[in-house]
């Protein structure tokens, strides 16, 4: 855990995380601030930076 309130519980993004990634990700949208919805390989790929930003700055979006 990283961060609790009352409303709000703030945590690292881990593997499990993929599925709600992807319904967020994923969903044309959400996304319209971005080039467009991402496919499988690229919600895996940002998920991947995620972790690693934990890992080497012990942070992460």
């Amino acid at each position: 855990m990283i961060l609790e309130t009352e409303r709000l519980y703030m945590r690292e993004l881990r593997q499990s995380d993929f599925d709600s990634l992807c319904r967020i990700l994923q969903d044309e949208e959400v996304m319209y601030a971005y080039e467009g919805a991402f496919d499988d390989d690229e919600v895996q790929a940002w998920l991947d930076r995620q972790i690693l930003r934990y890992q080497k700055w012990n942070f992460g979006l």
